[in-house]
């Protein structure tokens, strides 16, 4: 009697929990647009699932895209205009609506036939956020649900309704005074929200979050830095907490393989980012590609690309998902475009090389505690890798030679190979698109100390002046992993930007002298250009709205590139009647301050008129004897750093409004940089 009446209980209590705690119902039409290739509409960072930025849309090809014009150009009525932005986001397209975002975390929806503002979310967002590493950025939104997602440089996630813009949910996922924000596009899928976070800079422990689509609640994290005791923590000092404060952000849109189950994301460089002298080990998950369960977050796979990183080569663009054929069997691959310069192609299910990837041995720097062996993939990496001697410097070294406190020559530098920039997938040729930027840095280790949401890098780099700053634009076969196809660009072109194909045949991507460009997929022939006026780097997006098929970019500059700020959202048609805008400047091609020298100035603004990452004057002619004054006007702290380190002098680091004094007594040509922000050059000339 006792076991009948037990069984008919526990069928009771099993059939209650299935009646009220259902599985929750995701978005069915973005679910299926997101699982499907690339229609009229443009629902994800990525494209959809598999990042590929593949747009089946061939109303516009090889034979008629030179008769592209503009069709709208609209204004983004001055939301991240100015010199500490930059507009790197794809719009996003749904129904006839865009909805982009700019580097202030503000929201604009537009009709995406005509370019006429629908609605506008302005984000409020604090102006002094301290710990904002490489420029105030948003990469991207998601949708799903009636609900428009974006992560903020205030590490808050937010969802907004799509009809009207106003805020449905704003969860915090950390504080932004410990280090941490958000960059990356969020990504919606069956329900949930995923989001990486910012502050490799900052000693921060990295993590994937999970939220509710609907309600902002936090479902669970997966931290890219083991705590004692779980996977990946013997790769850390035994008995230390170094873990804890190791960096490894994610600064990057996942990717889904639905049929397998898989999250796939890549994780960014450990902390201290040149001082490996304290985390001996191979540092888990530091710079790798991470495969997760996508319901619950369980590990599934990992690859590292750079075992103990102290060059800072973070793994910072989107993985890619694709399908192939090699050696007659049909492969699931996934792809990142690593900032060594080399694409790194793996087996999805299962996190294996696809092509040849081999352990090499590589220099050895005791006192770094490097790593014996280097994974190095078979096939041709993007850009060189080693650098050329400059007079000044001692030693001039290749991809992995390690360094300690005398400054070394070291190409590709940590801002080179792709870094942070999307790289599509063609089915039709199987090539992946690679920008990269080509630029040697000197690399120097020095101590650091942890405090809580301060800088803790543990050295530095910068170009030396004077040396070449240019790019490369490369179609690597994804079977061989070997370049099919480049391009040599006056410009870097791996620090944002981008690009998408089309099974027009085409490869779309803009160019920080705001050139807009459509390149033969197969060949790399340019076959159209465009002005548009402001740095065009961000990653385009392909949409068709009534049966006519649209390209849309934004153009409104690059911080780290210096290319010209603006807050303008391009978009090109076959039936377009607008003609391209003036040039505008040109971003630096050399290393160095530029600009008129002024003579007789004994003091400098740093982040003055409006371009947070510049010195105002940049150049300044003094006698020896003067006291020059360093007054940081910008939002963010700054330093003043000689880049030769026998000259010993800083001004250490400055808050906003506060100033600090250095005497120049011998004469001589003073070159400084802003430690935090290397690409800020500044020359006092004394005589």
């Amino acid at each position: 009697m006792y076991r009948r009446l037990w069984r008919a209980i526990s069928t009771l209590i099993v059939f209650g929990l299935l009646f009220v705690t259902p599985a929750r119902a995701a978005d069915p039409e973005i679910d299926k647009l997101l699982r499907s290739p690339v229609g009229k509409d443009w629902v994800t960072n990525g494209g959809n699932l598999t990042n590929n930025r593949y747009s089946t849309l061939k109303q516009i090809d090889t034979t008629n895209v030179g008769k592209l014009k503009g069709a709208w150009m609209t204004r983004l009525k001055g939301s991240g205009v100015g010199g500490k932005y930059s507009l790197e986001a794809s719009p996003l397209v749904k129904d006839g609506i865009m909805y982009v975002v700019t580097g202030n975390d503000d929201v604009f929806a537009m009709n995406a036939k005509t370019g006429e503002m629908i609605w506008e979310y302005w984000s409020g967002i604090e102006q002094n956020i301290s710990t904002v590493c490489c420029g105030w950025v948003n990469r991207g939104l998601a949708m799903g649900d009636g609900l428009i997602y974006l992560g903020q440089l205030d590490a808050n996630v937010v969802a907004l309704d799509m009809k009207t813009g106003k805020v449905a949910w704003k969860t915090p996922i950390e504080k932004w005074q410990n280090g941490y924000g958000v960059t990356s596009a969020p990504l919606y899928y069956d329900g949930m929200i995923y989001s990486g976070i910012t502050g490799g800079e900052f000693g921060v422990r990295g993590r994937l979050t999970a939220l509710d689509a609907k309600t902002g609640e936090i479902k669970w994290r997966w931290f890219t830095l083991p705590a004692p005791g779980e996977k990946g923590s013997e790769t850390w000092p035994a008995g230390t907490d170094h873990s804890m404060r190791g960096g490894a952000a994610i600064w990057n849109t996942p990717a889904v393989d639905p049929e397998l189950g898989l999250l796939y994301f890549a994780v960014g460089n450990c902390g201290p980012d040149y001082d490996g002298s304290m985390r001996e080990g191979d540092n888990l998950f530091c710079t790798s590609m991470v495969a997760l369960k996508a319901k619950t977050g369980e590990y599934a796979w990992h690859f590292q690309q750079v075992h103990h990183d102290i060059w800072d080569y973070d793994a910072a663009s989107p993985v890619v998902l694709f399908d192939t054929v090699i050696d007659g069997q049909p492969r699931k691959g996934i792809a990142e475009a690593g900032r060594t310069g080399w694409v790194y192609i793996l087996d999805r299910t299962n996190g294996k090389p696809l092509i040849g990837i081999n352990e090499k041995p590589v220099p050895q720097e005791p006192r770094q505690k490097t790593a014996a062996t280097q994974p190095i993939p078979v096939g041709d990496p993007v850009v060189p890798q080693c650098a050329e001697k400059i007079p000044g410097y001692d030693e001039a070294g290749c991809l992995y030679t390690p360094f300690w406190e005398s400054p070394v020559l070291i190409q590709p530098s940590g801002i080179g190979g792709t870094n942070w920039s999307p790289m599509p997938y063609s089915p039709d040729t199987g090539y992946l698109y690679v920008p990269g930027t080509v630029r040697t840095s000197a690399f120097v280790r020095n101590s650091s100390q942890y405090t809580t949401g301060q800088r803790y890098t543990g050295g530095g780099q910068a170009a030396p002046i004077g040396s070449p700053m240019t790019g490369t634009f490369t179609a690597i076969d994804a079977k061989t992993n070997k370049i099919a196809w480049q391009t040599k660009t006056p410009y870097r072109v791996g620090g944002g930007g981008g690009s998408t194909v089309t099974a027009g045949g085409l490869v779309l991507r803009g160019e920080p002298d705001g050139n807009f460009l459509a390149l033969d997929a197969k060949t790399g022939q340019e076959l159209f250009r465009f002005q548009t006026g402001f740095g065009a780097d961000a990653p385009p997006v392909v949409y068709e709205v009534d049966g006519e098929e649209f390209i849309a970019i934004a153009a409104g500059g690059n911080s780290m590139q210096g290319s010209a700020y603006g807050d303008a959202i391009w978009t090109f048609s076959l039936k377009g009647q607008l003609g391209p805008l003036w040039a505008p400047p040109a971003p630096a091609t050399v290393a160095g301050p530029t600009g008129p020298i002024a003579a007789g100035v004994d003091a400098v603004k740093i982040g003055a008129n409006n371009t947070e990452y510049s010195f105002a004057p940049a150049r300044t002619r003094i006698k020896a004897g003067t006291t020059v004054s360093f007054t940081n006007v910008g939002d963010i702290p700054h330093d003043s750093t000689s880049l030769v380190q026998t000259d010993g002098w800083s001004t250490g680091v400055l808050t906003k409004g506060e100033t600090k004094t250095v005497k120049f007594d011998k004469p001589g040509t003073y070159y400084y940089i802003c430690s935090p922000h290397p690409w800020m050059y500044g020359q006092v000339i004394v005589e």
